[in-house]
């Protein structure tokens, strides 16, 4: 592990000294490079990975990787050039330069004026990979394992995985302007799977953050999520076939958010509306949701998953609200996209690695609390649909279409909680579903620090949250005879 003060220190120490390219060099090459650009950056990077998974009782795979590299960008009006290489050096950003630099030929843009300074640190800077404890961690998985199936003797299989990251950034302008930051990255997951009469179901349930491996390798803490999978397996292994048909949905608080940043936060991204291919387009300063839905998305939360000190064009990430009381009121912004529609950067330009352009993203998509509460929605519904957890999904950015698996659902009958139902999927339109909202909870909720969002080939890490929801109808798919 690097130690030192600051995150600039941290980085200057990693990319330029003795690798090849000296800090002068690139300012140099950055600013000749961007001389008629409107926009640019070189975005330097270095990443540590750790990835451990288990299966059965043996280690499946186990791997470390270090990448360092770069990337350089010039925007000029509504066209962006973008070269980069692994290789740290003068002559590779030469190289670069010339490449990006042909973007803004011919072009009299005046540079952007750099992100404002933020003194926030939302996380620890300490590389969660930084000590000796592979083997600890190596160790750990073969507990989960034990333990799962010394629980109950119908456990049949037990999967756990360990993921560490520890990336650090580097942000300079055209102007000589520089920002950096230090960013840790953690995941455990697990899945058991149970049998009974010849009958499997699988349950699954995972937690991380940006901070250090203790606090999801405690006794506490991996013991939960293999009890938390486990009565998601026992669950499941007592469901009978979902119904189908359109009637009331109850969504639960927390991870069901992920519908919601599918459904709706993608239509909410910048470019999407600035080419006028959202179903938002257009509508700022209108209703779009039912009065009491509140959305914001937050990269400012601590230790989040999907919270960032900066974004990967140096701005700082805020408190964005996207819909307040049903009514849209902004769109999340990179720099490039909000400068075209003449609007404030609000820190959603992210990207994948040094080899991936920025582009407008999500961070943390919530919608805030209501006033009712969870047993009160269950009672407003006949019959309906109770869905706690989600699996996979797909979302038409356009249309706003959505199509969503429930991986923990119950049937909702004469206002009480019924049984347990398999292979329900929800199907709607994201934009109408915000007009059903008919009742918002007081439970609000974020997920357990495990999304990963995908756009354009590029996956960053996400955070999603909402209260417990009552919506008036939604499609479900289901398998009941």
């Amino acid at each position: 592990m690097i130690v030192s003060d600051t995150p600039l220190a941290v980085t200057d120490a990693l990319f330029f000294d003795g690798s090849g390219l000296d800090r002068a060099a690139a300012e140099r090459v950055t600013a000749e490079a961007l001389v008629h650009s409107d926009d640019g950056e070189l975005f330097l990077e270095y990443r540590e990975t750790e990835s451990i998974s288990l299966d059965d009782g043996r280690i499946r795979s186990a791997g470390f990787d270090t990448s360092r590299g770069f990337g350089l960008r010039a925007v000029a009006g509504e066209a962006a050039g973008y070269a980069h290489a692994g290789e740290l050096s003068e002559a590779a950003l030469k190289r670069a330069a010339a490449t990006v630099a042909s973007v803004s030929a011919g072009h009299s843009g005046t540079a952007s004026v750099a992100p404002r300074e933020t003194n926030s640190r939302l996380y620890s800077p300490a590389n969660p990979l930084g000590n000796d404890g592979f083997a600890a961690r190596t160790g750990l998985l073969a507990e989960i394992d034990a333990y799962a199936r010394a629980k109950d003797s119908r456990v049949s299989q037990v999967s756990a995985s360990l993921y560490g990251e520890w990336q650090a950034v580097q942000i300079i302008r055209a102007d000589g302007h520089r920002v950096a930051d230090l960013r840790p990255l953690v995941r455990l997951n697990v899945s058991v799977v149970v049998e009974k009469d010849g009958k499997r179901e699988t349950g699954s349930h995972g937690l991380g953050g940006r901070f250090e491996y203790d606090r999801v390798t405690s006794p506490a803490v991996w013991k939960a999520a293999v009890d938390e999978a486990l009565r998601q397996a026992l669950v499941n292994l007592g469901s009978v076939a979902a119904p189908a048909g359109e009637m009331p949905v109850v969504l639960g608080s927390g991870w069901p958010g992920i519908l919601l940043h599918e459904a709706i936060g993608h239509g909410l991204e910048g470019d999407f509306n600035r080419k006028k291919t959202s179903a938002f387009s257009g509508l700022l300063g209108t209703r779009i949701a039912a009065p009491g839905v509140t959305v914001v998305d937050d990269g400012t939360l601590p230790d989040r998953r999907g919270s960032l000190t900066v974004d990967d064009e140096g701005t700082p990430t805020s408190r964005t609200v996207l819909i307040e009381d049903g009514i849209l009121k902004e769109f999340l912004q990179d720099r490039m996209n909000a400068r075209l529609m003449g609007v404030r950067a609000t820190g959603n330009g992210r990207r994948q690695s040094y080899a991936h352009a920025p582009m407008p993203r999500m961070t943390n998509t919530v919608m805030l609390g209501g006033s009712h509460e969870p047993e009160e929605m269950i009672r407003s519904v006949k019959r309906g649909l109770y869905a706690v957890n989600f699996g996979g999904g797909q979302v038409d950015i356009t249309s706003g279409k959505f199509v969503f698996s429930a991986s923990e659902a119950y049937l909702i009958e004469d206002g009480k909680i019924g049984p347990a139902v398999k292979g329900a999927t929800l199907i709607g339109n994201g934009p109408d579903s915000l007009t059903k909202v008919e009742m918002v909870g007081s439970d609000m909720a974020l997920d357990p620090g495990i999304g990963t969002c995908g756009k354009n080939g590029q996956g960053v890490p996400v955070g999603v949250g909402q209260p417990t929801l009552k919506i008036s109808g939604l499609t479900i798919g289901g398998t009941a005879a």
